[in-house]
This record gives structure tokens, sequence and C-alpha cells, in this order.
């Protein structure tokens, strides 16, 4: 039964979306959204294979409060070089980071996460060896980004995902 109503959600979702966006409630907008939902959802199915499950919600909630902080400390800490230029003493590099997650879902959560914070890039991953290179615009404490990386980020994704 659960299948079922996990089938639903998104067809009720793009029909909802598309009366909003038509502020209309006419028995032909329903028709034709719920024609549309039903389409579009199975040709979305099609793009996505591989399914996930996440678990953990009140450590997916701590995540993106730490995340949220984070991303809040490095928006502060990259205007402050970007502002002060030279005299802020900014040292870019690039720090191998080894991985232990395996899950596609968490290392693409992973890679939004890197990406989001101001001043790092993902830069290249290696699924063979789990070695991530990250480009940092301020690398003084390699050791911290070990830390914040393998024990901030993945150790909570490892337990949503995994």
């Amino acid at each position: 039964m659960k299948r079922y109503l996990n089938l639903l959600v998104l067809p009720a979702v793009l029909l909802a979306i598309w009366l909003l966006l038509n502020d209309s409630l006419s028995p032909g907008q329903i028709a034709l959204g719920a024609i549309l939902a039903v389409l579009l959802s199975w040709a979305a199915s099609a793009l996505r294979p591989l399914r996930s499950s996440p678990k953990h919600l009140a450590t997916a909630l701590r995540l993106i409060v730490h995340v949220a902080i984070d991303i809040t400390k490095s928006n502060i800490a990259v205007a402050r070089i970007v502002w002060l230029g030279r005299r802020a003493h900014a040292t870019p590099g690039f720090i191998k980071i080894p991985l232990r997650i395996r899950d596609a879902h968490g290392l693409a959560a992973l890679a939004c996460i890197v990406t989001y914070t101001p001043g790092t890039v993902w830069s290249d991953y290696s699924d063979d060896d789990g070695l991530l290179t990250l480009h940092v615009l301020d690398l003084k404490d390699e050791e911290a980004w070990f830390q914040t990386i393998q024990q901030r980020y993945e150790r909570p994704l490892m337990e949503i995902f995994e």
C-alpha cells in the first residue's frame, strides 16, 4: 500500500503546481493537469533508476543546521579575503581527503555541500581509492579540513544514506 502512495506523490505535486500556476480549478484544467502530471511522472521515473531511502531524519536536520552555519562563516571569511586583498594573506591550495562514503546519493549531497560553501570547490573524486580533491581558497590548516569534511559532513551522510 505504501508503495502505491509513493507513486502518487509526484503526480499530485505536479497537479497542484499546474493548478496554482493556471489559477484555475475548472474541470478542463484539472483534467489537463492530471494527464500532464501522470505523463511527466512516468517519463521522470525512467530518468532515475537508482532509488534512495534516507534514514535518520534528526541527523539530516542537524546536518542542515551545520551546513547553514558553515556557509555563513565561509561567506564572511571569503568577503574578508576579497575586501582585504593581499593583506588577508590567503593561501589557496588543493587537498586530498580520503572518503569512506560510497553511496551515490551521499556523495552527491557532499558535493553539493562543498560546492555551496564559498571558498571551496569539489575538484575531483577518484572512485577507485575514494580520494576527494578539494580546492580551498584559504588552506592554512589541512587537519581542520580533514575533520570538517570527514566528521562534520561525511559521517552524518553515511548515517543518513548507508
